[in-house]
């Protein structure tokens, strides 16, 4: 565990009579103790470096507001908006963020159809790399996302810079619908096997096995195809998948596709052997509800005969606490595959 962490919000002028956090914590209390001029809420300890939270205020006249700490200046950036930031003393951003490497550039390849929708990727490709020279592919669902809130490409620029990894190119895929398309849909399953990755390879110089990688419903989405298509992706990077049973997750049986996933996991869980074991790395943060049924998922496609690494990594659900993972686990993971 690390060092507890303590969230104060100064309030000297006494503008609000409670204060609570909002995050996907699960504490005893959330109401913050009002002490010499600030507001105080000591965290039990934690597997976390770095909390992502918003406030709920309440002023004198019993009016709420809930949003971001006002008397805090960081923030992250996420996919539902702007959190405020409470870092652990000795937490550090991933030293490739600053690396000095060529941008590398990004091009629109259209896909085809995927659900009725058709899908254009952004392909990016590093400095140097011709536009019909072979180079190997990493494929990311939610790829739009992935670049503007982890900084995909320049995890990639800097790797292949430093000689960790050879050119490669990222393949950001749009999610369309979804919540419908990542939640074990089979026709997206099938959109994806028969359509998109074939085209792909069509459209762009694909040498060597493909890679996939996918956060939350993105990383079960992938998980879900090479059960059913197992010949389509060489390795696998999931982060925080949305592996729901009704045993570990009854607080996700609301969501429209718990019925659809929950089969889907139980037959992964289930099953004795690996019809064709690829390396496959898990993360996810070691406070998350989803941590429980991510340790169940290992510890299967582990016993079916995958190179498994699950990592608990000290943040939550979250980009930046999956962009914390790209290295060196990623990097890892595809220097084998490559290699």
């Amino acid at each position: 565990m690390t060092p507890p962490l303590t969230l104060r919000v100064p309030d000297p002028d006494g503008r609000w009579t409670a204060v609570r956090l909002c995050s996907d914590l699960h504490l005893d209390s959330r109401e913050l103790e009002r002490r010499d001029g600030e507001w105080v809420l000591e965290l039990p300890p934690l597997g976390l470096q770095r909390l992502e939270y918003e406030l709920e205020l309440v002023h004198a006249d019993g009016g709420t507001e809930t949003g971001t700490d006002p008397t805090h200046d960081e923030v992250a950036p996420g996919a539902f908006g702007n959190k405020s930031v409470l870092e652990a003393d000795g937490y550090a951003q991933p030293a490739w963020l600053a690396s000095d490497a060529p941008a590398g550039a990004f091009a629109a390849v259209g896909l085809g159809p995927a659900m009725r929708r058709q899908v254009i990727a952004r392909v990016w490709s590093p400095a140097g790399l011709e536009r019909d020279q072979p180079a190997p592919a990493l494929l990311a669902h939610d790829g739009p996302e992935y670049e503007q809130l982890a900084f995909l490409s320049r995890w990639a620029a800097a790797a292949i810079h430093d000689g960790r990894l050879p050119a490669f190119r990222l393949v950001l895929l749009p999610p369309g619908h979804r919540d419908n398309w990542y939640s074990a849909s089979e026709g997206y399953a099938r959109a994806l096997a028969g359509q998109l990755v074939p085209e792909l390879r069509r459209r762009v110089p694909v040498a060597g096995p493909l890679a996939g990688m996918g956060a939350s419903l993105g990383a079960l989405a992938l998980l879900h195809l090479h059960r059913r298509q197992p010949d389509v992706f060489g390795g696998l990077f999931l982060q925080s998948g949305s592996y729901f049973t009704p045993e570990t997750d009854p607080q996700e049986m609301g969501f429209a596709r718990f019925g659809r996933i929950a089969p889907v996991v139980r037959g992964v869980l289930r099953a004795r052997r690996a019809v064709r074991p690829i390396p496959v790395v898990l993360t996810c943060g070691a406070e998350e509800e989803n941590h429980a049924n991510n340790v169940l998922v290992a510890e299967a496609l582990e016993r079916q005969g995958h190179p498994v690494r699950f990592v608990s990594n000290l943040d939550m659900h979250n980009y930046t606490g999956w962009r914390d993972c790209f290295d060196p686990h990623l990097t890892d993971l595809l220097e084998v595959l490559w290699a």
